[in-house]
């Protein structure tokens, strides 16, 4: 099999060769046909996140070895079953659900393996879908997709259900009740299209990009703020007629946290997911004396990606714009997530798309 790696941090993704794996127990090969390209595949990229205040994590302190294969949002055909292997048949079309974690522990069996303290992800710490090639654990981990668009299904693995998550933990609010999300790229296009499916009329984007605030007000939100050289605090809080109930921060850097408590009301939740990087100083008298939750969100659960797809297949989610890239441009897709040149989300793809 082959697949794009990073294998010198740093340096531009290489096309690199292995032999293809044998199923074995349970486990199902997977050949992969569409392939989101996240933001966070840029953090593999780079070598690092920015923890704040000078400091940073590196792959090696989070058990990332190198060279890896990226990709976390898969779809792809059931190439080989494993002996033991059951649920699915060769040529099945799946979702790769890839936030795997032990097995074992109580995070795991409770439902939450995505948070599980020794995770087996597939494009972090098992080699992903830049390749033409997945192994999964089992079929548990293999989701319909009905007759969703694989591209747009693809998408869900990540984008979509750390949108669906994320807005899980802000919610119950009233349809009328206004959630700030900040970051009007994928996830914020995302999470835009999350909330409408779920009737949700309130919406206000936030993002510095012009551009973006016209794609999010066209994707359905019902404000878009933020233009650089403005008040953002004042404008969102105009926006909304108010302080607001629930902030979700797909960005979630120094500035964009700060806009996110400035403008929460009492009793309000903030969900920081993004990995931009950065820290903030907090009163912490203020947060109990307005009840204030602030909290992080990573990625989502298999049951909630489940819960998305569902929402899908039914007509009631409206597709995100995605582009069809031709996976021998990886490097190419991940330069343009770089610069921020992407309506939506890109998608490597395997011939024909």
């Amino acid at each position: 099999m082959q697949g794009w790696a990073v294998v010198e941090i740093g340096a531009p993704l290489k096309e690199i060769s292995a032999p293809t794996p044998e199923p074995q127990g349970s486990e199902i090969l997977v050949e992969v046909t569409h392939c989101g390209v996240c933001h966070s595949d840029l953090y593999f990229q780079d070598g690092y996140y920015n923890l704040g205040g000078g400091k940073r994590l590196s792959l090696e302190d989070r058990g990332v070895k190198l060279p890896l294969v990226l990709g976390h949002e898969t779809v792809g055909r059931v190439a080989k079953l494993g002996p033991d292997a059951k649920g699915v048949a060769v040529g099945d079309q799946r979702i790769v659900y890839p936030w795997i974690g032990c097995g074992a522990c109580k995070r795991c069996s409770s439902g939450n393996g995505h948070i599980c303290l020794t995770p087996r992800t597939i494009g972090v710490f098992r080699a992903g879908g830049y390749g033409t090639h997945v192994m999964v654990p089992s079929s548990e981990f293999l989701v319909d997709l009905g007759g969703v668009d694989p591209a747009v299904a693809a998408t869900y693995a990540c984008s979509g259900v750390t949108a669906y998550s994320a807005i899980a933990k802000v919610m119950p609010l009233e349809a009328d009740e206004p959630i700030v999300l900040i970051g009007g790229g994928g996830l914020g296009i995302a999470a835009i299209k999350i909330l409408k499916a779920l009737k949700h009329k309130a919406i206000i984007v936030v993002d510095q990009d012009k551009a973006k605030q016209q794609i999010a007000l066209q994707a359905g939100a019902s404000a878009a703020v933020g233009g650089k050289g403005t008040d953002i605090t004042a404008d969102v809080i105009k926006a909304a007629g108010g302080s607001v109930m629930g902030v979700i921060d797909f960005v979630n850097s120094t500035d964009t946290a700060r806009v996110g408590v400035d403008v929460l009301n009492k009793g309000g939740t903030l969900v920081l997911v993004g990995l931009y990087g950065g820290d903030i100083t907090l009163s912490l008298p203020m947060l109990p004396l307005k009840a204030q939750s602030i909290r992080g969100s990573y990625v989502g659960s298999l049951q909630e990606l489940r819960e998305l797809v569902e929402l899908a297949k039914t007509g009631g989610l409206e597709p995100l714009p995605v582009e069809r890239v031709d996976r021998a441009l990886a490097n190419d897709a991940i330069d343009r997530v770089r610069r921020g040149d992407v309506k939506g989300r890109l998608v490597l793809a395997s011939a024909p798309f």
